[in-house]
């Protein structure tokens, strides 16, 4: 009865071994911060991405809503942040979230802009190890000078 026993912890011990280790080639979450400088709702060309703002990345049971991973980052001189995950979070909903901004006339956050979720699990049939969230804005506390003329490129014209 111990050698059968011995047996099945001998062919189990890898499987175990493997659950438990995270995984070599962790997820990178990739994404960007900017300025919405025209109030538009969406980047313009005369939107500007923020260096220094923090971005936190969220993970919560699909079930209970129960938090089971969070990171925070900042995002560096091009308004880019990337987030290293070694776990997968197949049965969990991820956002990356706007915490907070390090411009001060640019530091409401953008309804709408202000999460994205991103998928971390393996068994999706993603290949790549990257992850892309959609950018996240603040709203500037005014609109900058001409904004106007670039709000014009957006509207429909009658021919």
């Amino acid at each position: 009865m111990s050698k059968a026993v011995l047996v099945v912890v001998l062919c189990f011990l890898p499987v175990l071994a493997m659950a438990i280790r995270p995984n070599k080639n962790p997820f990178v979450v990739r994404g960007r911060v900017y300025c919405d400088t025209c109030l538009a709702g969406f980047e313009t060309p005369a939107s500007t991405y923020i260096p220094g703002a923090v971005v936190r990345l969220e993970c919560k049971d699909r079930r209970t809503m129960e938090l089971k991973y969070t990171h925070d980052a900042k995002t560096d001189s091009t308004g880019s942040y990337k987030i290293l995950v070694s776990e997968d979070h197949e049965d969990q909903f991820c956002d990356t979230i706007l915490v907070s901004s390090s411009q001060l006339r640019c530091s409401n956050v953008s309804p709408g802009h202000d999460r994205a979720r991103v998928t971390l699990t393996r068994f999706n049939g993603i290949a790549s190890d990257e992850r892309f969230a959609n950018n996240l804005a603040f709203l500037r506390d005014a609109e900058l000078p001409g904004c106007s003329e670039i709000m014009k490129q957006y509207q429909e014209t009658d021919d």
